[in-house]
């Protein structure tokens, strides 16, 4: 039996792990996650991470990226956070995402838009439809007040906590970390204007995006503010990125049979790729 009351059967136990897979960890290479999506070859895939409930992730991604979001047991909530990756002054603006496109509710073909009028993500597939672009993520004094600890190495860590560090990694500031947009977690307006949460809606639900332009993506894990439970249960997130550049030709190609300020928006970003592009 190996023991690890010294170096080297420290050593030894460590070196045995090694290409072990586990439910809550990003595998590196992406290409060796055991599970492809249909159709998807493996050697395609940059990004595979499960993401436990109360934990962040961050990778900046290509353009074409395609990056899937699945809620494994219906209780996570997924607070995303955009960054151009050459350009990281520019960033997700949640009040440009809902009013250029008319639109508060996050669904299929909503574009997720920059403060420069550019579209860094759209959404492309959702069978979930419980989102948010209204209420932001959890802060420290709230998560405090609500379960008694929002740190981020807490049992309740506060979402802009773990935005704040994610975006440290990439050299950004906590003056960088805008409002995010939530998925998997139902928000409503009601007639009065009160915000009702709709919560999950189930397990095994998915929401896939295309990104236009190069982004620093982070992920925060954790619940909503409007999360109705006292308790902090957030389960969790499957995170897969693909190269589908494709699929973001597709989306360029079919833009002029959209909205005039999905067009714009598509426009811009295409200028300031084609600009930039050697």
């Amino acid at each position: 039996m190996t023991t690890t009351a010294n170096t080297a059967g420290a050593r030894e136990h460590a070196r045995a792990q090694a290409g072990t897979i586990t439910d809550s960890m990003p595998v590196v290479p992406a290409t060796r996650w055991p599970n492809s999506p249909a159709g998807i070859d493996a050697a395609a895939l940059t990004w595979a991470e499960t993401v436990p409930g109360g934990r962040y992730a961050v990778k900046v991604l290509a353009r074409g990226t395609r990056l899937r979001l699945r809620d494994i047991t219906g209780t996570a909530c997924a607070h995303l956070m955009l960054w151009r990756a050459d350009a990281s002054w520019e960033r997700l603006n949640v009040a440009d995402t809902v009013k250029v496109p008319w639109q508060a509710y996050l669904g299929e073909g909503h574009p997720l838009l920059s403060d420069q009028g550019r579209v860094l993500a759209t959404v492309v597939a959702d069978d979930s439809g419980h989102h948010d672009a209204l209420c932001g993520t959890t802060t420290l004094a709230g998560n405090v007040a609500k379960y008694g600890h929002g740190q981020v190495h807490s049992d309740s860590p506060a979402g802009r906590e773990m935005l704040t560090l994610a975006a440290a990694k990439h050299g950004l500031t906590p003056t960088d970390v805008a409002p995010s947009v939530s998925f998997f977690h139902g928000v409503v307006v009601e007639a009065d204007g009160t915000l009702t949460s709709k919560g999950s809606a189930g397990l095994d639900k998915s929401v896939e995006l295309i990104l236009h332009l190069p982004c620093i993506v982070a992920i925060a894990n954790t619940a909503h503010p409007l999360d109705p439970s006292p308790t902090f249960d957030t389960g969790p997130l499957e995170v897969l990125a693909w190269r589908a550049p494709a699929d973001l030709d597709t989306l360029i190609r079919d833009a002029g049979d959209r909205d005039p300020e999905y067009q714009r928006a598509v426009a811009n970003s295409e200028d300031a790729f084609g600009a930039a592009a050697l």
